[in-house]
């Protein structure tokens, strides 16, 4: 059977001679294309093209088969424009893909990967993942092992993954294994963001307690400062108000000094929490009990000394990644305000 000879746009303006070598695809379809260009792009075409032949007149092949004759096409226009069509890439990315590894013909397929990431889908997610571990494609595999992730009910149902099923063992492991640590990634993922949730707000808490017991606030503040009456809420902390309760509770609770009751226990909690974060060692800092605790830490060595130590040293670490999180301006205002914060070491109700 003769091969059908089909001529094809080159997508450049380029003159060039007469083609030396025919490419035979599929359908006995054979493209005329130039050796010079296949051996500047494809060192795997270059070996093809060097092989001797058995009779110098015989004509020089190259066999590819197994995708589309169009697919070989828009693979060989790339090799001479290093263009390829959206057109194109809908229909062939996985075959061009293929093409690219085997031929070594890097431009495309990084054109590829990109095609391919861009169209992914539950559909034809399965199929792709097989491919790009096939042609050495980490990134779009990953990205395909995330969707898989995010999608599998949709994908369990499709076709490709009941074949996959079948015929694939090992990569279902592996796919499954990759959604098991996905999910235990999410889940501490959620209870860092969770934890770090709280310490900011301890450390809001701790700036708030400051902030009462140096400047007063709308309900709570120092002796011997005025403080303006506003009953408006406070807008510098949103824990303001309610610390500001809780203070009242503590200085007015009948249970205070027989162990006091739940929200008596949190304010001592407070309290000496903050005597771990704060770095005045004198009797300088204006938050009540706050030279006792340090004190009492360094005559008696308790069990839960180091509990409160981590906590204290996550509390700072939380409170220096939310003010690096702040807009420059506000962090220089923030900083202004804290070193301008002056006080006495007792408070009042108001």
């Amino acid at each position: 059977m003769t091969p059908n000879t089909i001529s094809i746009d080159y997508q450049t303006n380029r003159v060039f001679p007469e083609p030396d070598v025919f490419i035979h695809c599929s359908q006995g379809t054979r493209i005329p294309v130039h050796a010079s260009i296949l051996a500047s792009v494809s060192p795997v075409l270059e070996n093809f093209i060097d092989r001797p032949r058995k009779h110098r007149s015989s004509e020089r092949i190259i066999q590819i088969h197994g995708v589309p004759c169009d697919a070989v096409i828009a693979f060989v226009g790339f090799l001479y424009s290093s263009r390829c069509t959206e057109e194109a890439m809908d229909k062939y990315g996985m075959h061009l893909l293929a093409l690219s590894h085997v031929y070594l013909v890097p431009l495309l397929k990084q054109r590829c990967i990109k095609g391919l990431t861009d169209r992914l889908t539950t559909e034809n997610v399965v199929d792709v993942v097989q491919l790009a571990r096939l042609c050495d494609a980490p990134d779009l595999h990953l990205r395909c092992m995330r969707l898989l992730a995010n999608n599998f009910k949709a994908v369990e149902a499709t076709e490709g993954w009941k074949f996959l099923v079948k015929h694939d063992p090992w990569l279902e492991l592996d796919i499954l294994r990759f959604i098991d640590e996905h999910e235990t990634r999410k889940k501490k993922s959620r209870r860092h963001r969770m934890e770090q949730g709280l310490y900011t707000e301890l450390s809001e808490a701790m700036e708030c307690l400051e902030h009462i017991c140096a400047e007063g606030c709308t309900l709570v503040g120092p002796y011997d400062v005025e403080v303006q009456r506003e009953r408006r809420p406070c807008g510098r902390f949103s824990t303001c108000q309610g610390l500001q309760v809780l203070i009242r509770h503590f200085a007015t609770c009948e249970k205070r000094m027989a162990g006091g009751c739940v929200r008596c226990r949190r304010m001592w909690q407070l309290f000496r929490l903050h005597s771990y974060v704060c770095h005045q060692t004198d009797s300088s800092c204006k938050v009540p009990f706050c030279r006792q605790f340090q004190l009492k830490m360094q005559q008696e060595k308790r069990k839960d000394d180091a509990k409160w130590k981590l906590l204290a040293r996550k509390v700072a670490s939380a409170k220096v990644m939310s003010s690096l999180s702040l807009p420059k301006r506000k962090r220089d205002e923030e900083m202004r305000v804290t070193m301008n914060n002056h006080g006495i070491r007792s408070f009042k109700l108001l």
